[in-house]
Protein backbone atom coordinates (compact mmCIF):
# COMPACT_ATOMS: atom_id res chain seq x y z
CA UNK A 1 0.00 0.00 0.00
CA UNK A 2 1.21 3.64 -0.80
CA UNK A 3 2.18 5.84 1.99
CA UNK A 4 1.87 9.35 2.65
CA UNK A 5 4.83 11.03 4.08
CA UNK A 6 5.13 14.20 5.82
CA UNK A 7 8.00 16.40 6.55
CA UNK A 8 6.56 19.74 8.85
CA UNK A 9 5.82 21.58 11.99
CA UNK A 10 3.98 20.16 15.06
CA UNK A 11 2.87 22.77 17.35
CA UNK A 12 0.42 22.99 20.15
CA UNK A 13 -2.13 25.47 19.52
CA UNK A 14 -3.46 28.02 22.29
CA UNK A 15 -6.73 29.32 21.02
CA UNK A 16 -8.96 31.79 22.18
CA UNK A 17 -12.54 33.02 20.98
CA UNK A 18 -12.67 36.61 20.97
CA UNK A 19 -16.07 38.20 19.02
CA UNK A 20 -14.05 39.61 16.23
CA UNK A 21 -9.77 39.78 14.84
CA UNK A 22 -8.20 42.76 16.71
CA UNK A 23 -7.03 46.13 14.65
CA UNK A 24 -3.17 46.86 15.32
CA UNK A 25 -3.35 48.44 19.00
CA UNK A 26 -6.86 47.09 20.05
CA UNK A 27 -7.15 44.94 22.72
CA UNK A 28 -10.16 42.41 22.88
CA UNK A 29 -11.90 40.34 25.89
CA UNK A 30 -11.91 36.76 24.53
CA UNK A 31 -12.68 33.61 25.90
CA UNK A 32 -9.86 31.41 28.46
CA UNK A 33 -7.54 29.78 26.05
CA UNK A 34 -7.82 26.11 25.49
CA UNK A 35 -4.46 24.30 23.87
CA UNK A 36 -4.40 21.55 21.99
CA UNK A 37 -2.18 19.47 19.23
CA UNK A 38 -1.79 21.50 15.82
CA UNK A 39 0.86 23.01 13.08
CA UNK A 40 0.70 21.79 9.55
CA UNK A 41 2.43 19.24 9.50
CA UNK A 42 0.38 17.46 12.31
CA UNK A 43 -2.44 18.73 10.76
CA UNK A 44 -2.09 17.57 7.32
CA UNK A 45 -0.45 13.82 8.58
CA UNK A 46 -3.82 13.40 10.67
CA UNK A 47 -5.92 14.42 7.82
CA UNK A 48 -3.89 12.01 5.60
CA UNK A 49 -4.57 9.29 7.74
CA UNK A 50 -8.26 9.85 8.70
CA UNK A 51 -8.59 9.53 5.25
CA UNK A 52 -7.59 6.10 5.44
CA UNK A 53 -3.77 6.36 3.77
CA UNK A 54 -1.03 4.65 6.17
CA UNK A 55 1.01 8.35 7.43
CA UNK A 56 4.58 8.35 8.65
CA UNK A 57 6.12 11.98 10.10
CA UNK A 58 8.94 13.49 10.15
CA UNK A 59 9.29 16.15 12.38
CA UNK A 60 10.57 17.53 16.50
CA UNK A 61 9.07 18.65 19.56
CA UNK A 62 10.61 19.81 22.61
CA UNK A 63 11.11 17.16 25.40
CA UNK A 64 7.92 18.72 27.37
CA UNK A 65 4.56 18.23 28.55
CA UNK A 66 2.99 19.94 24.95
CA UNK A 67 5.31 17.58 23.43
CA UNK A 68 4.28 14.31 24.93
CA UNK A 69 0.79 15.74 24.48
CA UNK A 70 0.87 16.08 20.06
CA UNK A 71 2.57 12.27 20.46
CA UNK A 72 -0.38 10.88 22.06
CA UNK A 73 -2.38 12.88 19.59
CA UNK A 74 -0.55 11.21 16.42
CA UNK A 75 -0.94 8.11 18.21
CA UNK A 76 -4.33 7.99 18.73
CA UNK A 77 -5.06 8.94 14.76
CA UNK A 78 -2.59 6.08 13.80
CA UNK A 79 0.44 8.06 12.76
CA UNK A 80 4.14 6.54 12.29
CA UNK A 81 5.80 8.66 15.02
CA UNK A 82 8.62 7.24 14.98
CA UNK A 83 10.90 9.67 13.64
CA UNK A 84 9.54 12.73 15.82
CA UNK A 85 12.42 13.21 17.34
CA UNK A 86 12.33 15.05 21.35
CA UNK A 87 14.22 18.06 21.32
CA UNK A 88 16.05 19.24 24.53
CA UNK A 89 17.20 22.41 23.16
CA UNK A 90 14.05 24.36 22.52
CA UNK A 91 10.81 23.92 23.94
CA UNK A 92 7.63 22.24 21.46
CA UNK A 93 6.87 24.82 18.68
CA UNK A 94 3.70 27.31 19.77
CA UNK A 95 0.49 28.67 17.67
CA UNK A 96 -1.42 32.09 19.38
CA UNK A 97 -4.49 31.54 17.33
CA UNK A 98 -7.37 34.30 17.95
CA UNK A 99 -10.97 33.08 16.08
CA UNK A 100 -13.82 35.18 15.56
CA UNK A 101 -17.36 34.93 15.71
CA UNK A 102 -17.45 33.80 11.90
CA UNK A 103 -14.76 31.25 12.17
CA UNK A 104 -11.88 33.59 10.83
CA UNK A 105 -8.80 33.57 12.45
CA UNK A 106 -5.55 35.37 13.29
CA UNK A 107 -2.24 33.04 14.12
CA UNK A 108 1.18 34.03 15.61
CA UNK A 109 3.69 30.94 15.50
CA UNK A 110 6.62 30.54 17.22
CA UNK A 111 8.61 27.67 15.78
CA UNK A 112 10.15 26.01 18.48
CA UNK A 113 11.48 22.70 17.79
CA UNK A 114 10.16 22.93 14.89
CA UNK A 115 13.28 25.29 13.60
CA UNK A 116 16.35 22.64 15.17
CA UNK A 117 14.82 20.34 11.89
CA UNK A 118 17.72 18.34 10.29
CA UNK A 119 18.76 17.13 7.36
CA UNK A 120 19.85 13.65 9.15
CA UNK A 121 16.56 13.78 10.90
CA UNK A 122 14.92 13.88 7.06
CA UNK A 123 17.26 11.22 5.62
CA UNK A 124 16.43 8.65 8.30
CA UNK A 125 12.71 9.96 7.84
CA UNK A 126 11.97 9.31 4.21
CA UNK A 127 14.66 6.21 4.38
CA UNK A 128 11.82 4.00 2.66
CA UNK A 129 10.33 5.95 0.49
CA UNK A 130 9.28 4.43 -2.62
CA UNK A 131 8.26 6.03 -6.38
CA UNK A 132 4.38 5.11 -5.49
CA UNK A 133 4.10 7.19 -2.28
CA UNK A 134 3.24 10.70 -1.76
CA UNK A 135 5.87 13.31 0.22
CA UNK A 136 4.05 16.19 1.85
CA UNK A 137 5.76 19.82 2.70
CA UNK A 138 4.85 23.11 3.77
CA UNK A 139 6.70 25.92 5.29
CA UNK A 140 6.80 25.95 8.86
CA UNK A 141 9.96 24.22 8.91
CA UNK A 142 13.54 26.03 7.19
CA UNK A 143 13.16 26.27 3.66
CA UNK A 144 16.76 24.07 3.09
CA UNK A 145 14.95 21.10 5.23
CA UNK A 146 12.07 21.12 2.63
CA UNK A 147 14.44 21.90 -0.17
CA UNK A 148 16.28 18.87 0.61
CA UNK A 149 13.28 16.73 1.84
CA UNK A 150 11.73 17.25 -1.95
CA UNK A 151 15.48 16.59 -3.52
CA UNK A 152 15.51 13.58 -2.01
CA UNK A 153 11.53 12.16 -2.97
CA UNK A 154 12.25 13.05 -6.74
CA UNK A 155 15.32 11.33 -6.85
CA UNK A 156 13.34 8.39 -6.06
CA UNK A 157 10.78 8.94 -8.09
CA UNK A 158 7.84 9.63 -5.36
CA UNK A 159 5.13 12.67 -5.85
CA UNK A 160 5.75 15.75 -3.70
CA UNK A 161 3.23 18.27 -2.54
CA UNK A 162 3.84 21.59 -1.28
CA UNK A 163 1.73 23.39 0.31
CA UNK A 164 3.20 26.78 -0.03
CA UNK A 165 1.82 28.30 3.57
CA UNK A 166 3.34 30.33 4.94
CA UNK A 167 3.35 32.58 2.12
CA UNK A 168 7.41 32.39 0.94
CA UNK A 169 9.67 35.53 1.34
CA UNK A 170 11.77 34.06 -1.54
CA UNK A 171 10.94 30.98 -3.80
CA UNK A 172 14.67 30.80 -5.58
CA UNK A 173 15.02 26.86 -5.98
CA UNK A 174 11.77 26.24 -3.30
CA UNK A 175 10.04 24.85 -5.91
CA UNK A 176 12.69 22.71 -8.30
CA UNK A 177 11.37 19.28 -6.72
CA UNK A 178 7.49 20.01 -6.22
CA UNK A 179 5.30 18.59 -8.34
CA UNK A 180 1.75 19.79 -6.82
CA UNK A 181 1.69 23.30 -5.46
CA UNK A 182 -1.21 24.14 -2.82
CA UNK A 183 -2.11 27.53 -2.01
CA UNK A 184 -5.19 29.45 -0.83
CA UNK A 185 -6.07 32.67 -2.26
CA UNK A 186 -3.87 34.55 -0.28
CA UNK A 187 -0.33 32.67 -0.88
CA UNK A 188 -1.40 32.40 -4.71
CA UNK A 189 -1.32 36.39 -4.92
CA UNK A 190 1.72 36.34 -3.00
CA UNK A 191 3.51 34.44 -5.06
CA UNK A 192 1.90 36.03 -8.66
CA UNK A 193 4.17 39.56 -6.87
CA UNK A 194 6.81 37.24 -6.70
CA UNK A 195 6.95 35.54 -10.30
CA UNK A 196 5.46 38.85 -11.67
CA UNK A 197 1.97 37.54 -12.69
CA UNK A 198 -1.22 38.89 -12.56
CA UNK A 199 -4.96 37.51 -13.07
CA UNK A 200 -7.58 36.09 -10.92
CA UNK A 201 -6.80 33.03 -9.13
CA UNK A 202 -8.56 30.44 -11.91
CA UNK A 203 -5.98 32.78 -14.44
CA UNK A 204 -2.83 32.06 -12.27
CA UNK A 205 -3.30 28.65 -12.00
CA UNK A 206 -2.92 28.31 -15.22
CA UNK A 207 0.15 31.73 -15.35
CA UNK A 208 2.24 30.25 -12.25
CA UNK A 209 3.15 26.66 -13.72
CA UNK A 210 5.55 28.16 -16.67
CA UNK A 211 7.04 30.47 -14.36
CA UNK A 212 7.26 28.38 -10.77
CA UNK A 213 7.58 24.73 -12.18
CA UNK A 214 4.74 22.61 -10.77
CA UNK A 215 1.10 22.31 -11.08
CA UNK A 216 -0.62 24.66 -9.11
CA UNK A 217 -3.76 23.81 -7.03
CA UNK A 218 -5.89 27.26 -5.52
CA UNK A 219 -8.48 26.89 -2.50
CA UNK A 220 -10.57 29.17 -1.97
CA UNK A 221 -12.99 28.48 1.33
CA UNK A 222 -16.60 28.55 0.63
CA UNK A 223 -15.89 29.18 -3.16
CA UNK A 224 -14.37 25.73 -3.46
CA UNK A 225 -10.66 24.97 -5.27
CA UNK A 226 -9.41 25.17 -8.42
CA UNK A 227 -6.58 23.92 -11.15
CA UNK A 228 -5.31 23.95 -14.29
CA UNK A 229 -5.38 20.63 -15.83
CA UNK A 230 -5.38 19.04 -19.32
CA UNK A 231 -5.73 22.21 -20.84
CA UNK A 232 -8.57 23.60 -19.14
CA UNK A 233 -9.61 25.03 -15.56
CA UNK A 234 -11.14 22.67 -13.01
CA UNK A 235 -13.20 23.66 -10.61
CA UNK A 236 -14.83 21.79 -7.21
CA UNK A 237 -17.24 24.03 -5.37
CA UNK A 238 -17.25 23.52 -1.90
CA UNK A 239 -20.32 22.75 -0.35
CA UNK A 240 -22.20 25.17 1.58
CA UNK A 241 -22.08 24.64 6.20
CA UNK A 242 -21.99 27.14 8.72
CA UNK A 243 -17.87 27.98 9.72
CA UNK A 244 -17.26 27.60 13.02
CA UNK A 245 -13.78 27.38 12.87
CA UNK A 246 -11.38 27.79 9.93
CA UNK A 247 -8.52 26.54 11.80
CA UNK A 248 -7.25 23.57 10.22
CA UNK A 249 -9.43 23.81 7.14
CA UNK A 250 -6.35 23.85 4.70
CA UNK A 251 -4.65 20.99 6.08
CA UNK A 252 -7.30 19.00 6.24
CA UNK A 253 -7.67 19.58 2.08
CA UNK A 254 -4.09 18.77 1.54
CA UNK A 255 -4.01 15.99 3.86
CA UNK A 256 -7.02 14.14 2.30
CA UNK A 257 -5.85 15.09 -1.23
CA UNK A 258 -2.21 13.14 -0.64
CA UNK A 259 -4.03 10.63 0.68
CA UNK A 260 -6.22 10.17 -2.22
CA UNK A 261 -3.55 10.80 -4.92
CA UNK A 262 -1.68 7.90 -2.85
CA UNK A 263 -4.62 5.80 -3.37
CA UNK A 264 -4.72 6.34 -7.09
CA UNK A 265 -7.32 8.77 -7.81
CA UNK A 266 -7.85 11.26 -10.13
CA UNK A 267 -7.19 15.03 -9.26
CA UNK A 268 -10.38 15.89 -9.75
CA UNK A 269 -11.65 13.39 -7.71
CA UNK A 270 -9.25 14.03 -5.20
CA UNK A 271 -9.93 17.51 -4.70
CA UNK A 272 -13.65 16.69 -4.45
CA UNK A 273 -13.13 14.28 -1.27
CA UNK A 274 -10.65 16.98 -0.56
CA UNK A 275 -13.55 19.50 -0.52
CA UNK A 276 -16.11 17.71 1.25
CA UNK A 277 -13.19 16.76 4.43
CA UNK A 278 -12.46 20.36 5.03
CA UNK A 279 -16.23 21.80 4.62
CA UNK A 280 -16.96 19.21 7.42
CA UNK A 281 -14.08 20.24 9.69
CA UNK A 282 -14.65 24.13 9.44
CA UNK A 283 -17.63 22.87 11.12
CA UNK A 284 -15.70 21.90 14.18
CA UNK A 285 -13.28 23.68 17.13
CA UNK A 286 -9.65 23.29 17.15
CA UNK A 287 -7.37 21.77 14.90
CA UNK A 288 -6.63 18.13 15.45
CA UNK A 289 -9.59 17.18 16.78
CA UNK A 290 -11.76 18.84 13.98
CA UNK A 291 -10.32 16.73 11.42
CA UNK A 292 -13.41 14.19 10.29
CA UNK A 293 -12.72 10.45 9.77
CA UNK A 294 -13.17 9.23 6.43
CA UNK A 295 -16.81 7.57 7.32
CA UNK A 296 -17.83 10.91 8.94
CA UNK A 297 -17.94 12.28 5.30
CA UNK A 298 -20.75 12.79 3.26
CA UNK A 299 -21.62 10.72 0.56
CA UNK A 300 -19.99 12.09 -2.43
CA UNK A 301 -22.65 12.09 -5.58
CA UNK A 302 -20.51 12.92 -8.19
CA UNK A 303 -16.58 13.51 -8.75
CA UNK A 304 -16.50 15.64 -12.64
CA UNK A 305 -15.35 18.62 -12.72
CA UNK A 306 -16.93 21.75 -13.35
CA UNK A 307 -16.00 24.96 -15.40
CA UNK A 308 -14.57 27.87 -13.13
CA UNK A 309 -16.81 29.72 -10.97
CA UNK A 310 -17.20 33.54 -11.90
CA UNK A 311 -15.70 34.80 -8.88
CA UNK A 312 -12.56 32.11 -10.27
CA UNK A 313 -12.19 33.45 -14.02
CA UNK A 314 -13.01 36.09 -16.45
CA UNK A 315 -16.31 35.71 -18.21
Amino acid sequence: MNTVFVVGSLNIDQTIRVPSLPRAGETIRGTDATFSPGGKGANQAVAASRAGAGVRLVGRVGHDAHGSAILQALAESNIDSSHVKLTDSASTGTAVIAVDDRGENQIILSPGANAALSVADVDAGLATLTPNDVLVLQLEIPPDIVRHAARIAKLRGAFVILNAAPSPQEIEGLFDDIDLLVVNEHEIQDLAVLADASGDLADLTEALPPVLGPAVLCTAGAQGAVTFLGNRHVHIPAPEVFAVDTTAAGDTFVGYLAASLAADCELPAAMAIAGRAASLAVTRPGAVESIPWRSQLPTLQNHDHKSPAPFLSHP
